[in-house]
């Protein structure tokens, strides 16, 4: 999911500048607001686990942050790293955290790579079989009786500035190393005999401000203790600058024995887990990193357009207090079996909507319908903007929410014969009719019913009819012959026109297959010769191309939503 805080720089000129910080704390698929030609950058990685008994807290992950020029017109890949889970194992490999990163295809663009913190190593005394790892930071040694492991090596692979720093090593009898961090290295074991085996804090948290206030991020774990105490997460008590790094476990003594049992690191901080403790009488247990984060920071002004090609949250920026609005609902796929196309997902635009600066608003985005095979095709999601003060639209939307709503799945010759109705209608086939649009209904009207089947179950009269699109209805089939997919409709809410919500074209039995609508309308497919029925374009909310007679229909194209600022 991505949250978006804005702040507000300048107040009151006509091109005042906003600047903007997008938290992603899952993996994701980001498109930049138009215009954006640069960003700061702070990304991190998952945290490392902990090893078996004795064991090293997790080094921190990868803490990475700078500046880099981006295209607006491309893509990018957002992905956030898992935290390592404990290992729980007593030969390789470990988990370490996962790798963040942003990478694009954008030409010139270098991927940002932070690389997961290492693993904490255990000691079962077998050196050899449990050794920390490198990463971002790395892992602490272990401990036991006798033997010891050292640490693992930080920045690795090496980046400049620094992303991390070394584990520390492990000291007999007993003393796990704490595990790397980004603001500084694990410390080692310390103590000796019993009872002051005391596992090595971990290494320091490194701080960022990108967010508009100061957080620690990617502490290393404190190595667990042996009949001590476990080190310091981060090596400090102050919980707020662990940089979501634990502290390590340990054993009390005397006998009865008390078992502390480290806590996992903080979630979206690449905070390292604390190490095990213990002297091999207490069951094995485990803790894992925190994950990473990735947030950018970048400048927009006034007429600054969002896309949104998935499901997320949009936070309105300070002192904005209306948006324009394109929302395409996802595209019905096509019928199976002599098939109807799909119909387009609804499609709705407006200028002035009201909305509340500072406020998070819920972007969902409908998926594309699935095509059926031997069956009617299936309706296109919905897509929706919602949040106070919205009002809800149409009657049903739900509560402050404005819907467009999924295109209709195609009709089928033989386990449904009409379409269904939805944004757009899908086609009908033989006797069925095109299912009905603009449904439910919106003022102005966000779709069009689709075509109708020929009327006959005639062999020589099985051709599907068009899905409906934005701005037509889909064409009746004609004998074997399908019927085309309805036009879509063009807008220029992104800088530039674009077609959106075209029909499925209907399957074409023995013959012609009908073409897909203008704005993404997948074509349909024809049984002899044999062709293909097509997918809906995503992200235009396209019908999915009806089936000639065998085989799987077009699925439905994706929804999309587009918020252009209006002040």
């Amino acid at each position: 999911m991505t949250g978006i805080l804005a702040t507000l720089f300048n107040k009151g000129l006509s091109n005042t500048l906003i600047t903007e910080v997008v938290t992603f704390t899952g993996s994701t698929t980001w498109t930049p607001p138009t215009y954006v030609t640069s960003i700061d950058y702070l990304v991190i990685a998952g945290g490392g686990g902990s090893g078996l008994n004795r064991s090293g807290g997790g080094g921190g992950g990868g803490f990475r942050i700078g500046s880099t020029a981006i295209n607006a017109q491309y893509n990018y890949s957002i992905t956030v790293g898992a935290g390592g889970t404990g290992s729980g194992l007593s030969s390789p490999p470990f988990n370490r955290g996962s790798n963040s990163s942003i990478s694009s295809s954008a030409p010139g663009f270098t991927a940002i790579t932070a690389t997961g913190g290492g693993n904490g190593a255990g000691s079962l005394g077998y050196p050899s079989s449990q050794s920390a790892a490198s990463g971002g930071s790395g892992g602490g040694g272990g401990a036991d009786s006798q033997f010891t492991t050292t640490g693992g090596a930080g920045n690795t692979p090496s980046t400049s500035p620094s992303q991390g720093n070394s584990g520390g090593n492990g000291v007999a009898p007993n003393c796990a190393g704490g595990g790397g961090g980004a603001g500084g290295s694990g410390a080692s074991g310390s103590g000796g005999a019993s009872p002051n085996q005391n596992g090595g804090n971990g290494g320091a948290a490194a701080t960022s401000t990108i967010t508009g206030s100061t957080v620690y991020y990617a502490g290393g774990g404190g190595g667990g203790g042996g009949f001590g105490v476990g080190g310091l997460g981060g090596g400090t008590s102050t919980t707020s600058q662990k940089g979501g790094a634990t502290d390590g476990g340990y054993v009390s003594s005397p006998s009865p024995y008390t078992i502390a049992y480290p806590d996992n690191g903080a979630a979206n901080t690449g905070g390292g887990a604390g190490g095990l403790g213990g002297t091999g009488i207490e069951p094995y247990a485990t803790s894992t990193g925190g994950s990473g984060v990735v947030i950018v920071k970048y400048t927009v002004t006034r007429n600054t357009v969002y896309t949104f090609t998935a499901s997320g949250t949009w936070t309105c920026p300070p002192d904005v207090y209306a948006v324009d609005y394109l929302v395409v609902g996802g595209g019905g796929g096509g019928g199976g079996s002599s098939g109807g196309g799909g119909g387009a997902g609804g499609f709705r635009t407006g200028t002035g909507l009201s909305v509340t600066a500072s406020t998070t608003y819920t972007i969902t985005i409908g998926a594309g319908g699935a095509g059926g095979s031997s069956g009617v095709g299936s309706s296109g999601g919905n897509s929706s903007i919602a949040g106070s003060p919205i009002a809800e639209s149409p009657s049903g939307a739900g509560t402050n929410t404005l819907k467009s709503y999924g295109g209709g799945g195609g009709g089928n010759s033989s386990a449904g014969y009409s379409g269904l109705s939805g944004g757009s209608g899908g086609g009908g086939v033989q006797t069925g009719t095109g299912g009905a649009g603009n449904t439910p209904s919106t003022t102005p009207s966000q779709g069009s019913t689709g075509g109708n089947g020929t009327g006959s179950t005639a062999l020589n009269q099985w051709g599907g009819g068009g899905g409906g699109g934005a701005s037509a209805v889909g064409v009746a089939a004609s004998g074997n012959t399908g019927g085309n997919g309805g036009a879509g409709t063009a807008n220029s809410i992104s800088g530039s026109s674009v077609t959106y919500a075209g029909g499925g074209g209907g399957g074409g039995y023995d013959a012609t297959a009908g073409t897909g609508g203008s704005g993404g309308g997948g074509a349909g497919g024809t049984g002899s010769p044999s062709v293909a029925a097509t997918a809906g374009t995503a992200n235009t909310g396209g019908g999915g191309g009806g089936v000639g007679r065998g085989g799987t229909a077009g699925a439905g194209g994706s929804g999309i939503i587009v918020l252009k600022l209006n002040t």
